[in-house]
């Protein structure tokens, strides 16, 4: 959450091109950012006027929205505003973060962590819907074997599937290269549209994409974001995969 401009801008011309391709579109933005590397980044506009700004884009394009959450405080917070929680990769594990999620009844995203093998995920989803709600999908971000670098193993996906909720592939995070010297994380959006390609060609249920008009601009991630004017020749062309896996 930069700014409400910055949000309106890009929701604005995601839901067009959605619309266009028929993709049904989920608008994500983080309220604020928890898990920056260095203590000087930047982390948010402030709480609640960022999760009112999620609300009015909400209601202006009447989509759906996500957005992060990092503490049990915040799911109670968040769900006041959106449709689905995310649960960040690192605290896929946080027991007390999860049944705080799972009890807002929102539909509920956890991102693998880095560190878990694909199967694993199913204890995550599983403190969920001990809550009493199944309303459950799982991203894939890539998986860390080295300091600087994250791996998509597509067998993941598979695995994932196997639990029995919907899987998505974090087409941009899965290309962040994380620790850098500098203390700002790194990244290779050239190979975003590779990533997605294959993903769609195993199966995902869908597409997690950061997104911006000006990534070199952009507050968090830009190193590893897609430029909003490229986004619609990149939906177009996984439309095409989609739909010859679908013929199968």
């Amino acid at each position: 959450m930069e700014s409400e401009e910055n949000c309106f801008e890009i929701a604005a011309q995601m839901v067009a091109i959605t619309n266009e391709l028929k993709i049904p579109y989920i608008f994500k933005a983080s309220f604020k950012k928890a898990n920056r590397s260095k203590i000087d980044s930047f982390t948010g506009i402030g709480d609640e006027a960022a999760l009112k700004i999620i609300e009015k884009v909400k209601a202006h394009f009447n989509v759906p929205a996500v957005t992060d959450i990092h503490t049990e405080q915040d799911a109670e917070l968040a769900a006041k505003y959106v449709d689905i929680l995310q649960i960040p990769a690192f605290l896929s594990r946080q027991t007390d973060l999860l049944i705080a999620a799972g009890n807002t009844g929102k539909v509920i995203n956890i991102k693998k962590g880095q560190f878990l093998a694909p199967d694993s995920m199913k204890f995550a989803a599983d403190k969920v819907v001990q809550t009493g709600n199944s309303r459950v999908m799982l991203t894939d971000r890539g998986t860390m074997f080295g300091y600087q670098d994250l791996i998509v193993d597509y067998r993941g996906i598979v695995e994932m599937k196997k639990i029995g909720f919907p899987v998505v592939m974090d087409i941009t995070h899965s290309l962040q290269q994380p620790n850098q010297n500098s203390g700002v994380s790194g990244g290779k959006p050239e190979l975003i549209e590779t990533i997605a390609r294959a993903a769609i060609a195993v199966g995902v249920d869908g597409i997690f994409m950061e997104t911006h008009p000006d990534p070199a601009r952009a507050k968090s991630d830009g190193a590893n974001m897609l430029p909003l004017d490229q986004v619609k020749k990149l939906l177009q062309r996984l439309i095409k995969i989609r739909q010859v896996i679908n013929s199968f």
